[in-house]
């Protein structure tokens, strides 16, 4: 049906080797944007610029009518001083392809250059996306909300993501829940200043801040079921002007996450209730700002039975692992899968031998033979979807 042309492989090396010398921020992505652009110019397939920094390739295959199929790659780096030690590390200071986007949108390149090579032999068509601001809160909702999934309208939508924590070449996958969702808010408690050598005459405000972060473990392990994980974590707090004076204020910082859209709306309604008994409880009063974010990202069992099949034709059918639980981490790919059925898989790119740092870490990195590995699975089920895969099976 199709076949793999060994002289792209160098090219792919190249293409990530120039993204990863060149990061940008979130929204940042203009050099990235134009070099994604440039390079599809260079092989002769039409592109459209989307936004600011986005940019979609359609391919309209030749057989005639059949499923309208997306493909999705995150195109932004993180604010992360790189120390690799690359030949082709960041030139950017401060700013490094710590989360793998690099890969990605790599990968997303060499699909496209096959499934525009042999569009004859497809119907129906592939949206291939190359989407900015990932590391960012809201940019897929962005992308939705400015038409990506419409003209003409989109059924299913993939993406995949480099994984340090599976062998090299692995896949994970899995139906329902694969990723959380992650909202966040901030707590201010509000106190009664006074002097630290007559605390009863004041109210404690880090004190109180103390209680509650104890009491959120409680709301998230005793009331709730236990088999929907949840999350509540404050990585911030802000309280206090000298060692001798009671604070009149804390100001708590958190994220929650949870893999199911009631669990996601119930700790929503119940966190004010909960927190406010507290603090009052101690004479103080408290302020919420609760932000919506990113959705769970959940995979459709259909989509994923289909990409199981053209992973295992591709590499193998020990490749193929299923992920037992979700991850509490989060990707806006959740906005994608929350709009029409969806699947998201990770790629493994563990190497024991060499020691495998994780996202995030300014040490990440992973052997670039991993790129074919991840264009050929988007291929592969690119031609599967759009000869088959709409159909149930």
């Amino acid at each position: 049906m199709w076949q793999w042309e060994n002289a792209i492989t160098e090219q792919l090396y190249r293409i990530r080797r120039h993204l990863h010398q060149f990061p940008e921020l979130s929204f940042q992505e203009y050099r990235t944007c134009a070099y994604i652009m440039e390079q599809l110019g260079a092989w002769e397939i039409p592109y459209q610029q989307f936004g600011n920094t986005g940019v979609i390739v359609d391919i309209y295959g030749d057989v005639g009518q059949g499923p309208h199929l997306a493909l999705r790659a995150d195109i932004d780096a993180l604010p992360i001083q790189e120390e690799t030690a690359l030949s082709f590390a960041s030139r950017q200071p401060g700013v490094m392809h710590a989360c793998g986007h690099d890969g990605h949108t790599t990968m997303l390149l060499g699909a496209v250059y096959h499934l525009w090579k042999y569009r004859s032999r497809l119907s129906g068509m592939v949206r291939c996306i190359f989407q900015p601001g990932e590391e960012a809160d809201g940019a897929a909702k962005q992308m939705i909300e400015q038409g990506v999934l419409r003209n003409p309208d989109i059924d299913t939508v993939v993406a995949l993501h480099l994984w340090p924590h599976l062998p090299f070449g692995a896949v994970g996958i899995k139906s329902e829940a694969m990723t959380a969702s992650c909202d966040d808010f901030v707590m201010t408690v509000h106190g009664k200043s006074g002097h630290g050598a007559r605390p009863h005459q004041a109210v404690d405000a880090i004190a109180i801040a103390a209680e509650v972060i104890r009491a959120l473990q409680f709301l998230a392990t005793k009331q709730r079921d236990p088999v929907e994980p949840l999350v509540i974590h404050v990585g911030r707090i802000q309280a206090g002007t000298a060692n001798n004076i009671v604070a009149d204020q804390a100001r708590l910082e958190g994220t929650i996450r949870t893999t199911t859209q009631h669990s996601r709306e119930q700790v929503k309604q119940d966190l004010l209730t909960f927190v406010t008994h507290i603090v009052e409880s101690f004479g103080g009063k408290v302020s919420l700002r609760y932000a919506d974010g990113i959705p769970p990202v959940v995979n459709d069992e259909h989509v994923c039975s289909v990409l199981v099949q053209s992973i295992r034709k591709m590499i193998g059918t020990d490749a193929v692992h299923t992920l037992k639980a979700p991850s509490m981490g989060a990707d806006d790919f959740g906005y994608f899968a929350q709009e029409v059925s969806g699947a998201y898989f990770r790629l493994g790119i563990q190497k024991e031998e060499t020691g495998t740092y994780d996202l995030h870490h300014p040490k990440f990195q992973f052997d670039e033979a991993i790129l074919p590995i991840g264009a050929k699975i988007l291929t592969q089920f690119a031609f599967d979807w759009l000869t088959k895969g709409a159909e149930k099976i």
